[in-house]
C-alpha cells in the first residue's frame, strides 16, 4: 500500500465531512494568502493564482491544492514558485487553522478548466452538434 494515490478513499465512501471541511478551509486560506501577497516572494506575488480545490488525505497530513494561474499562462512557473515557498505557505495555513499538525502541502495544476474548454470545443464540432440537437 505504498501508493496513497490509489487508495485515497475507501471503496465506495468518499472523503469524510471533516476532510471536506478542512480541505475547504485550507483552500480559502491559501487563496487569501496568495491574493494578499503574504509570501515574501515577489515572483509569486506577481501572479494571480486560482486555488480551485484542495483534497486532503484521510489523516489530514497531506493537502493537495489544485491551482491555476489566471489566464492559464505560466503553469510550469506557478508550480515551481509554490514549491519554492511551500514552507512559508504551510506556516500561514497552520497559523490560521487550529490543527494538531500542519498538513504537508502539494501543488498540482487544476485541469478541470482545461477539460471544460475541451468539452466546449467538442460540443461545438458540427457532427457532435448534429447528434446533440437531434
Amino acid at each position: 500500500m505504498g501508493d496513497m494515490g490509489k487508495n485515497r478513499f475507501h471503496e465506495g465512501s468518499g472523503p469524510s465531512q471533516r476532510q471536506l471541511r478542512v480541505a475547504e478551509l485550507i483552500r480559502r486560506t491559501l487563496a487569501e494568502v496568495l491574493a494578499r501577497g503574504d509570501v515574501h516572494d515577489p515572483e509569486l506575488n506577481a501572479m494571480s493564482i486560482t486555488v480551485g480545490e484542495v483534497r486532503t488525505s484521510p489523516d489530514l497530513k497531506i493537502a493537495t491544492a489544485y491551482v491555476l494561474p489566471l489566464g492559464g499562462r505560466g503553469q510550469e512557473d506557478v508550480l515551481k514558485l509554490l514549491a519554492r515557498n511551500k514552507s512559508e505557505l504551510r506556516r500561514a495555513v497552520s497559523k490560521k487553522l487550529a490543527l494538531k499538525f500542519a498538513p504537508d502541502l502539494r501543488f498540482q495544476l487544476d485541469e478541470t478548466f482545461d477539460r471544460m474548454d475541451d468539452t466546449r470545443r467538442m460540443l461545438d464540432q458540427d457532427d457532435v452538434r448534429r447528434d446533440t440537437d437531434a
